[in-house]
């Protein structure tokens, strides 16, 4: 134990070398190096390290695990078939980048539908997703509180399946969650649905676009099992194989990461950072740090 909470000491406080936001508006909930971070140990949710994880802030993308979560459970318990279809609606069409574009009435499967979500971060399926399971977008948002406070996710409140920020002149709020919460999140996933690691760790694949036209995408996960060299210094991250990155301009860029070594599984989460490069630099020194104690 001494051995880990010095080791992530250590990294948060070179953490905490990075430069600060100028702009005071953006420090609610976007700032250098993060608003919180957290590691834990995903057998059993132990913390290795957290620095501010109770902050609150806007997850953005990585909402799109509580949608993927709820999916997967609609197919466990066979509420939707696994050869279902995932229909495009009008009101899904209308949802703003980053998305696949199908036109209302064309569909996906499941398994497409899923990359879709974990890899290219496509608002317009993650609606979809949301009107099968539940009906309604709103039912849906409905379930994805539920589940959060059966996760015990006590500072999350869901507004859209997709973390987009509210509309111009909505009156929908912002999606909000902590680090901590996305922990639990993440811990419930590696545990419950591994099997949505087999999509959170593809680099690339290939869906079903509108037409039937095949759409090549990315994972915009930059430390997603190959080496990644940051803008400050080279570091590999091989083990990672998950979870979700995440953006928006009033809440910075996220991440939910996990990796395995030597049979043990860790997750760390780094939200609100006002770069990306911030965000890629403090999980990826977080999740060797994780992985090197816990195998110790």
């Amino acid at each position: 134990m001494f051995k880990v909470r010095i080791i992530c000491a250590a990294a948060l406080a070179a953490a905490m070398l990075a430069p600060a936001v100028a702009d005071a508006a953006q420090l609610e909930h976007r700032r250098s190096p993060y608003v919180g971070a957290i590691a834990i140990d995903a057998s059993n949710g132990h913390v290795l390290c957290s620095d501010a994880a109770d902050r609150e802030c806007y997850p953005a993308s990585c909402t799109k695990l509580m949608t993927a979560r709820l999916l997967l459970k609609a197919v466990a318990e066979g509420k939707i078939a696994r050869d279902a279809r995932i229909v495009q609606s009008k009101r899904s069409a209308r949802e703003e980048p980053s998305r696949i574009g199908l036109l209302p009435g064309e569909s996906m499967s499941i398994d497409d539908a899923l990359k879709a979500i974990m890899l290219k971060s496509a608002n317009d399926i993650s609606m979809a997703i949301a009107e099968c399971v539940a009906g309604s977008v709103e039912a849906f948002v409905e379930r994805m509180n539920e589940e959060a406070r059966l996760l015990g996710m006590t500072s999350t409140v869901y507004a859209s399946p997709n973390g987009l920020p509210p509309p111009r002149g909505s009156a929908r709020g912002f999606d909000k969650s902590t680090a901590a919460d996305l922990a639990k999140l993440g811990a419930a996933i590696v545990s419950e649905q591994p099997q949505l690691l087999e999509y959170t760790s593809l680099p690339y694949a290939k869906v079903a676009g509108s037409k039937g036209v095949e759409v090549a995408i990315s994972n915009h996960n930059n430390l997603l099992n190959k080496d990644y060299r940051s803008w400050r210094r080279g570091v590999k991250v091989q083990e990672v194989d998950g979870l979700k990155t995440g953006y928006i301009d009033a809440g910075g860029s996220s991440v939910v990461i996990t990796g395995e070594r030597a049979g043990k599984r860790a997750i760390v989460v780094v939200v609100g950072s006002a770069t990306a490069q911030e965000r890629d630099e403090n999980a990826s020194r977080l999740i060797l740090d994780a992985l090197g104690a816990l195998a110790w």
